[in-house]
C-alpha cells in the first residue's frame, strides 16, 4: 500500500485558482489523460494532467524548463507521460509515477516560481478533445459485486442465485477492445438475435432491453512476464490507476447467447470510459478495509493477505444518472438513478489482478480490467436498470413523469465518482457520459 506523503496534504492549494474550487481536480488529484486542443490548428494528441478546469500540457511544460531542476527520472517520466499514448509512462512503474507526481505537486502549488511560465502551458478542459489515454492491448471484464450477482441471479435462478464459483474467485471474461471509447461516446442500438418469451425460435432485430452498467476501470501499469504470476502482496505495484467504466449491455441479446461461452454481441458494441486516470497514489488517503462475511467461503491462500483485509478496498462514491431526450428538450436536469460505493466490491483490485495472472497470463501496460457492475446492498444502490426495474417488471419513475424499464433512444447515461472524508482533500474522476442512438 502506498503511504501518505506531502502531495496528499489537504492544506495544499494551487496557483491554478480553479483547482481550489474544483470538486474533482484538486492539486491532491493530478490525474493523467491524453488530449488535443480543439482551437489550435493541427493540434496533436499529447499527454496532460487535469488541474481544476485546466489541463497542464506536459509537452509545453517540458519545453518551458519546469522539470529541469529535478532528478533525471522526473524528466524521463514527464516525457513518457507527454506521449500521445501513456503506455510507456505506465510501464515505468511506481517509482517513476511517484517522482513525477511529487514534481507536479511542487510546480503547481501556490507560490511556485514556475507559475508564470506554466500559465502559458494550460489548456482549458472545455477546449480539449480527449481520447482513450492508452493503447489497450486486452480488456477483461470481471463480475465482483455479490449484490449485483445476487440480484441478477434471482431473476433467473430464484432458488440458487449465485453460481457455485462466485464466492471462490473473481469471475471474468475477455471483452472487445475496438469499441472502447471515452466519455462523450454515442453509439447505435445494436441488432442481434433474441428469444422472445414463449417463442420457439429466435427473432432478429434491434435490442429491446438496452442497459448500462456502472463499473470501475482498472488500468494496468507495469506488466508481468508470461508464466510469472503476480503475488497478492505485489499486485498493486502493477496497477497504474482507476477510471469510470460503462459496460453497456443488450440484455435480450445477451440472455439468448451467453450459454455456454458467455457474453458476445450483447457486450461488444460499446464500452465507455472516463478520460482521466486517477492514480493509485492519489487514492491513498481513501483506502478502506476489505471484509468477507464469516459465514461465506474465505479466499484461498493465493488470494488472502492481512494487508488486503486491512486496506485492500477503496472508499469511492459512485453514482449513475440519466438524461433523457425529453429532459434535454425541456432543459431539465438529469435524474439520479443510483448511489453506492466501490468499497462494497466482493473482491479487491489486488485480488482481481492476482487471479488474472495466476495461470500464467501476462498483463501489459495499458491493459484494462473492468470491475463488473458495482451495485450496493440496497435497492437504491443497484448499478444497472435490470436491477432497478427488477428485470423490467417494476418501471423506474423519472423526473418529469417519464418511466424506464430499459434505455430508450436518445437516453444519455452519466456516471460520476469521487472520494472525500474528513482530513483529506476531495478528489474526483470527472464524468463518464454515453448516449444511445437509434439502431442503424
Amino acid at each position: 500500500m502506498i503511504p501518505l506523503n506531502p502531495t496528499h496534504d489537504p492544506s495544499l492549494t494551487s496557483w491554478v485558482t480553479s483547482a481550489n474550487d474544483s470538486p474533482d481536480f484538486t492539486i491532491q488529484n493530478l490525474p493523467h489523460g491524453v488530449f488535443r486542443s480543439r482551437t489550435e490548428a493541427d493540434s496533436q494528441f499529447r499527454g496532460g494532467v487535469a488541474i481544476g478546469q485546466q489541463i497542464l500540457d506536459l509537452q509545453a511544460a517540458i519545453y518551458s524548463g519546469a522539470f529541469d531542476g529535478f532528478e533525471p527520472m522526473v524528466l524521463a517520466a514527464a516525457k513518457a507521460a507527454a506521449h500521445n499514448e501513456l503506455n510507456d509512462f505506465m510501464s515505468m512503474g511506481r517509482e517513476a509515477w511517484s517522482a513525477l507526481r511529487a514534481a507536479l505537486s511542487e510546480i503547481l502549488r501556490t507560490g511556485s516560481p514556475h507559475a508564470p511560465k506554466l500559465a502559458l502551458c494550460l489548456v482549458p478542459q472545455s477546449d480539449a478533445q480527449m481520447r482513450v489515454p492508452a493503447r489497450i492491448g486486452d480488456y477483461t471484464d470481471m463480475y465482483t459485486s455479490i449484490h449485483h450477482a445476487s440480484n441478477i441471479g434471482k431473476l433467473f435462478r430464484p432458488d440458487n442465485p449465485l453460481t457455485p464459483n462466485f464466492q471462490w474467485m473473481p469471475i471474468g471474461y475477455h471483452g472487445r477492445v475496438s469499441s472502447i471509447d471515452v466519455s462523450g461516446q454515442s453509439f447505435r442500438r445494436p441488432q442481434g438475435q433474441s428469444m422472445p418469451p414463449g417463442a420457439t425460435q429466435p427473432v432478429f432485430g434491434p435490442c429491446k432491453r438496452m442497459d448500462y452498467e456502472l463499473e470501475i476501470g482498472i488500468w494496468v501499469g507495469k506488466g508481468n512476464a508470461l508464466c510469472q504470476p503476480v503475488e497478492l502482496a505485489q499486485a498493486e505495484e502493477h496497477v497504474f490507476g482507476l477510471c469510470l467504466l460503462n459496460d453497456w449491455s443488450a440484455r435480450d441479446i445477451q440472455a439468448w447467447e451467453y450459454q455456454p461461452l458467455g457474453p458476445f454481441l450483447g457486450k461488444n458494441f460499446a464500452t465507455t470510459i472516463s478520460p482521466w486516470i486517477v492514480t493509485m497514489e492519489a487514492l491513498a488517503p481513501f483506502r478502506a478495509a476489505w471484509t468477507r462475511p464469516a459465514h461465506h467461503p474465505q479466499p484461498l491462500a493465493y488470494l488472502e493477505a492481512q494487508a488486503n483485509r486491512d486496506a485492500g478496498g477503496f472508499d469511492v462514491m459512485i453514482e449513475s444518472w440519466i438524461h433523457t431526450a425529453q429532459m434535454k428538450q425541456a432543459v431539465q436536469s438529469a435524474h439520479r438513478l443510483s448511489h453506492s460505493n466501490f468499497s462494497h466490491s466482493y473482491w479487491t483490485v489486488a485480488q482481481m489482478l492476482t487471479h488474472h495472472t495466476v495461470g500464467g497470463c501476462n498483463l501489459q501496460a495499458g491493459d484494462l480490467i473492468g470491475s463488473g457492475t458495482q451495485s450496493g446492498p440496497t435497492e437504491t444502490e443497484a448499478a444497472a436498470l435490470i436491477e432497478l426495474s427488477v428485470g423490467g417488471k417494476k418501471p423506474v419513475a423519472l423526473t418529469g413523469g417519464e418511466i424506464r424499464t430499459f434505455l430508450e433512444d436518445g437516453d444519455t447515461i452519466i456516471l460520476k465518482a469521487w472520494c472525500e472524508k474528513p482530513g483529506a482533500a476531495r478528489i474526483g474522476f470527472g464524468e463518464c457520459v454515453g448516449t444511445v442512438l437509434a439502431a442503424q
